[in-house]
């Protein structure tokens, strides 16, 4: 590689400051700007007056999301792997490793496609969009996002995260951004501009996969430009099926899918409990679910761009550094969790009043989920950056655990128990109790994970402040 070792001083050599924030400022801004084009939809949607359609797209979240569990499985499994490769000096491995998670992407990613273009109706029914109202609307949207624009969405996604493996934060931030920002700017095009009156859920699917598309041929492009002095390569080898490579890629992933998948089901038994009480309530929640997303967004940004730089250090048998990374970047994370906490107790009224203008109810009852939901937020940015650490340095059962723990084992169980107790507000409040029972579990794991590892050259408990 002609300029490896500049690409590699960000991980060695950089401050560890200037080091987290280079890696992670670009991803959490990324995230951010999906977060953004997400409430866009909404925002666009809410300006033609309907809750239905609001909660057609609402339902369609989880079934959209689950393209992010299939990128994460690959993406968060091969990053980790092309990261402690790169730590070890095996650029052969990184390689490898970048063409398996690519292609096994791709190969996924179309089956989950098929499968929903051809169960779509009882897919859809499953979600929560039995509603006669909402039903067409949720099909049309599911058409275009998954079933034509699913493998775009998902490789978009994939290839930030193998971009940002080996340092390259800023292109993988920008190509991510780029979906976001061309969305919110196609939204509009399309719903208002380009379809008839009536068909502004069909819009906004076909500009979030349009914008998708471009965003994929963007990494594309960064990855050909930069084929003579990278370690990524998207060509199929028979390598990427040896050394151990898959099973370390899905081993390391799973838990990041799993987390992305429990989330999704945890999501529409959410929605399909509160379809019991009526539209104007679900659609009320699904517009708080999307504004309570900036603080796991901010959170996920930081974990994710921080992962490949203690992967790194964690092979390279650094371990000061990697715990200077780890406490930094757990810090900034809960930080900007409990800002956003405070905007949302403040302002959940305003907020929602931004995607909700016809004044329904829904902006009363949105605005009271929302001062719920967000009381978690601090605690699963915790969380988040402990399970995040446990993909970097291999440690998957501990991760896969926090996982299911996160979303799925802990709120769907306490949803169910809580609505008996509270009607309505008691399956919303599952919610944050699972986050902070979760961030307890992951403190104590790792906890006991440092303490495995003290007697090890430079590593302390990553919270503990650094030694001079």
């Amino acid at each position: 590689m002609k300029d490896r070792a500049a690409e590699t001083r960000i991980f060695e050599q950089y401050p560890i400051v200037r080091a987290v924030l280079a890696l992670a400022v670009p991803t959490v801004i990324s995230q951010i700007i999906l977060v953004i084009y997400n409430m866009a939809d909404t925002f666009f949607i809410g300006l033609a007056g309907s809750d239905a359609m609001i909660t057609a797209v609402t339902v369609c979240m989880p079934a959209f999301m689950f393209l992010s569990a299939i990128s994460n499985l690959f993406g968060v499994g091969g990053a980790s792997v092309i990261a402690r490769a790169l730590g070890a000096n095996d650029v052969g491995r990184a390689r490898s490793t970048a063409a398996f998670a690519f292609w096994g992407c791709a190969l996924v990613t179309l089956a989950y496609s098929l499968g929903a273009a051809l169960l779509i109706h009882p897919f859809v029914n499953l979600l929560g969009g039995s509603d006669p109202a909402v039903h067409g609307s949720a099909c049309r949207y599911l058409t275009w996002t998954v079933a034509l624009g699913g493998l775009a969405t998902s490789l978009n996604a994939l290839l930030g995260h193998l971009v940002r493996s080996e340092g390259r934060s800023v292109q993988a931030g920008f190509g991510i951004a780029l979906g976001g920002v061309l969305n919110i700017a196609l939204d509009p095009l399309f719903m208002f501009a380009l379809l008839p009156r009536g068909n502004e859920v069909l819009g906004a699917a076909i500009a979030t996969s349009l914008s998708n598309l471009i965003a994929m041929l963007y990494f594309l492009a960064v990855l050909w430009v930069n084929r003579g002095r990278s370690v990524l390569s998207l060509a199929p080898r028979r390598e990427a099926l040896a050394g151990g490579i898959p099973g370390e890629v899905l081993a390391t992933g799973l838990p990041a899918c799993l987390m992305t998948l429990c989330e999704n089901i945890s999501y529409a038994v959410l929605d399909n409990l509160m379809a019991l009480s009526g539209t104007v309530m679900q659609a009320g929640l699904g517009v708080a679910k999307k504004v309570n997303m900036l603080a796991h967004c901010m959170a996920r940004g930081m974990a994710q761009g921080v992962l490949p730089l203690i992967g790194y250090n964690y092979a390279a048998r650094n371990y000061r550094r990697m715990k200077q990374a780890v406490r930094i970047s757990m810090l900034i994370s809960v930080g900007l969790s409990a800002l956003w906490m405070a905007a949302s107790l403040l302002l959940s009224r305003p907020l929602i009043a931004l995607f909700i203008q016809h004044g329904s109810d829904s902006v009363t009852y949105g605005a009271r989920f929302l001062r719920i939901l967000c009381l978690g937020g601090p605690f699963s940015a915790c969380a988040y950056a402990i399970i995040s650490f446990f993909q970097a340095v291999g440690e998957s059962r501990k991760s896969f655990v926090l996982a299911v723990l996160r979303k799925g084992l802990l709120d769907i169980p306490m949803m169910f128990m809580l609505l008996r107790a509270i009607p309505v507000y008691g399956i919303v409040w599952a919610t944050p109790i699972a986050d902070v029972l979760c961030c307890v579990t992951a403190l104590m794991l790792f906890t006991v994970f440092a303490a495995n590892l003290s007697d090890r050259p430079g590593y302390e408990l990553a919270l503990a402040p650094a030694r001079k």
